[in-house]
């Protein structure tokens, strides 16, 4: 074998190698990376250790978290056959930020995973990077508002979802916006797989939507005034039961602006 034909192997190897990596380590029941932190475990000390409410605007809850600790209704081979309903009945109506929980830990680059089922149709939520960015979770829309959207930057790749009562996993890196001198100078960017498939690539984000009740800087210049802050991990209460179990993140630094995966 020549040179040329040695190395051509060598490529050929590592892309293999980098592509079951990947399909390794995306979709339902992923195992967290090594370096990874945990977020939620099924567990009521976990929730309560790691998670608190977002108290913005609209906040009409108090703590403790009212969000309950339930029997996974589909599987009970992962946390404990247990996970953590986002059901509150001051959110009921679609009052998001009313009791909308997130991590204590803020965070900046990073790979996340989270799995979440909706029990009935209709069923909204929503994850929210640094507590600005929502990735939507809405069964039944398939608009840019829809489910797996970046909501209002990206279509919503419905065919890949599963459907009401079985679980999904959101599988993401995630790169903040950068600054020089307090000013923006690149915006955030997203890379992301819904149940395996990758179905974003490198989504930069313009703002903040949603308004003051969505998340931090939602206010600030009707969402465009992102400012240069770490912010935590939010999951949405908007009245319905979606459940979450199998959340964990790992923090990254993502020099360049490729957010394609690469752990």
């Amino acid at each position: 074998m020549t040179v040329k034909s040695l190395f051509a192997f060598a490529v050929l190897l590592l892309g293999l190698a980098a592509c079951s990596r990947v399909s390794a380590e995306v979709g339902v029941g992923a195992k967290p990376l090594p370096g990874a932190e945990v977020l939620l475990d099924g567990s009521r000390a976990m929730l309560d250790d790691k998670w608190t409410y977002w108290k913005g605007p609209r906040f009409a809850s108090s703590l403790p978290i009212k969000w309950q600790v339930v029997d996974d209704p589909v599987d009970d081979s992962v946390d404990g056959g247990h996970c953590i309903s986002s059901f509150e009945e001051v959110a009921a109506g679609g009052k998001y930020g009313t009791a909308d929980i997130v991590t204590k830990k803020p965070y900046r680059d990073f790979r996340l995973h989270v799995e979440f089922l909706v029990m009935k149709p209709g069923g909204n939520s929503g994850v929210y990077l640094q507590n600005r960015y929502e990735i939507q979770i809405f069964d039944g829309d398939k608009t840019r508002h829809g489910m797996a959207a970046v909501i209002n930057e990206s279509d919503s790749p419905y065919e890949e979802y599963k459907g009401v009562g079985k679980w999904n996993a959101y599988d993401i890196v995630f790169r903040a916006a950068r600054f020089k001198d307090g000013k923006l100078t690149e915006q955030p960017m997203v890379t992301m797989y819904l149940n395996g498939k990758k179905v974003h690539d490198r989504v930069r984000i313009s703002q903040v939507w949603g308004g003051k009740f969505s998340g931090v800087d939602g206010g600030n210049d009707d969402g465009k005034g992102i400012t240069d802050s770490p912010q935590g991990l939010k999951l949405q209460s908007e009245g319905h039961d979606v459940r979450f179990r199998n959340v964990w993140i790992k923090e990254l630094d993502l020099g360049d602006t490729d957010t394609d995966f690469s752990e």
